[in-house]
């Protein structure tokens, strides 16, 4: 327990570390931040775990590291050479207001969330668990969906360049209207099941699935935010109407076209 405790430790302050930059803006907690927290804890490993390190776990761990650097430079370069920023003033919370209470709130919990979300590749490094079929099929898993939110990321930025007054209805979001949060799901979906077979104590399946399913709730939340906003700036669009009317909102094929209503994600 020891161990566990020291090792949860240290990557929790590597989170912390990455995720600080939501000091400098506060939406960064959760952006900017996220990302350079999961890509800094897959660095981590690397030196946390030298002896452990197998093929799957090596590259579970570069894969952390490629997501965090594509997230954070994806939303540094929309926040920094797009019209993003001025679409979204007065939309998303700053630092102005906000008591320092509140940004160390968010701050902690946040943290907490990316050490759990990356926890099963931890507790295989931890138990000494070889390369098998669940990291296997975790790694595809998790490829198909950065694969997919980068798409979508690329996809919606050509859109609002050609027509950044248009809600997005193409490529990816012909399918569902949350894309790059479905893709985002999909990531950590490979990520949890990497770890089936290696979670040996309930507190591993506690701190596993807490995780999992907070990035999940998360995602929702994300999306709720986003058809408000969708809403408010397209609510008078016929086209905008019958596009929501018919596609998914968050995932392909399931129908479930709002989740307006649900109050209670408020991520």
């Amino acid at each position: 327990m020891e161990f566990f405790m020291k090792t949860f430790l240290i990557i929790l302050v590597l989170a912390l570390l990455a995720s600080s930059l939501g000091f400098y803006q506060y939406v960064w907690f959760i952006s900017i931040g996220y990302g350079a927290a999961v890509g800094l804890i897959g660095l981590g490993l690397y030196f946390l775990f030298p002896q452990a390190l197998t093929i799957g776990t090596i590259l579970q761990c570069a894969l952390f590291i490629i997501y965090g650097c594509r997230l954070s430079g994806y939303l540094l370069y929309r926040d920094r050479k797009t019209a993003y920023k001025r679409r979204m003033k007065g939309e998303v919370k700053t630092n102005d207001g906000i008591p320092f209470g509140g940004k160390l709130g968010i701050w902690i919990t946040a943290a907490l969330l990316y050490v759990l979300q990356t926890s099963p590749v931890t507790f295989r490094l931890m138990n000494g668990r070889k390369t098998d079929a669940f990291t296997i099929i975790g790694l595809l898993v998790s490829i198909s969906g950065l694969l997919l939110e980068s798409t979508a990321d690329l996809q919606k930025n050509r859109a609002k360049k050609k027509n950044p007054r248009r809600f997005v209805d193409t490529g990816l979001f012909r399918l569902v209207r949350c894309p790059n949060y479905f893709g985002e799901m999909i990531f950590w979906t490979g990520v949890f099941l990497s770890g089936l077979n290696v979670y040996h104590t309930l507190l591993e399946w506690f701190l596993a699935i807490l995780g999992y399913g907070g990035i999940i709730y998360v995602m929702f939340g994300g999306a709720r935010r986003l058809e408000i906003r969708q809403d408010k700036n397209y609510g008078d669009d016929k086209e905008y109407q019958a596009y929501k009317a018919k596609t998914p909102i968050m995932i392909p094929f399931l129908p479930l076209y709002s989740v307006k209503k649900y109050k209670w994600l408020v991520a």
